[in-house]
């Protein structure tokens, strides 16, 4: 399928988007959508057409997968995104990172912002950069602003794996990828990281790569 033109106003962009069943095409890092920015939502798509593409990125995220997915990521640069994570991890993992289940949530026109000055440090992935990981360094906690599908304002903190989600997912509106805030030394393969890198926090990888954490 085509890309369709980023000149097409947005409900055309996702009319031809949604032609096809099935997940969507997922750009990756080099493609202009990812660093231009995005529009605020404000009724370019009309209820029904939200909803089916609202539902097209939760497919899309369900398939690749992952667990947070923005619009930029399939080409429409509109200011919204999903996130969802069932959190499969060990004990000890949950633990290290706070990672804990999310419900499936749409975030329209979010915002964030750090809640006090705890910084927290972890291997971090992004479906538009394939094959990579790499250790970034992110606000504990962050107040989160954005309104639901259905309009409803959220006003809410997320702390520990969920804060991370969507800080990433918030950025990419932002025409902002995980790499550029990333601590660059330890940049790994996705293989390396599951060869090597698998403990629950990166001080390992930071002693052997020789990159420092914050704290």
């Amino acid at each position: 399928m085509a890309t369709p033109s980023h000149r097409a106003p947005l409900a055309e962009l996702v009319e031809e988007l949604l032609a096809t069943d099935g997940p969507l095409p997922i750009v990756a890092a080099g493609e202009p959508v990812l660093r231009g920015g995005t529009e605020r939502y404000d009724g370019q798509l009309d209820g029904a057409l939200l909803f089916r593409f609202v539902e097209a990125l939760r497919l899309t995220m369900h398939a690749a997968p992952g667990v947070g997915l923005a619009a930029p990521q399939v080409g429409v640069p509109l200011r919204i995104a999903v996130v969802e994570d069932p959190a499969p991890v060990p004990e000890e993992v949950r633990l290290a990172r706070g990672r804990v289940p999310q419900p499936f949530r749409v975030l329209v026109n979010p915002s964030y912002e750090p809640v006090g000055t705890g910084r927290v440090a972890f291997f971090e992935g992004c479906l538009s950069v394939p094959g990579w990981q790499a250790v970034v360094a992110r606000p504990a906690e962050v107040r989160l602003r954005c309104e639901d599908e259905n309009g409803r304002a959220v006003d809410e903190v997320f702390s520990g794996w969920p804060a991370r989600i969507v800080q990433h997912e918030t950025d990419h509106l932002d025409g902002v990828l995980y790499l550029d805030r990333a601590e660059l030394r330890s940049l790994s393969s996705n293989q390396t990281v599951a060869e090597r890198w698998t403990q629950p926090t990166p001080k390992p990888a930071a002693a052997s790569l020789g990159f420092e954490l914050p704290g």
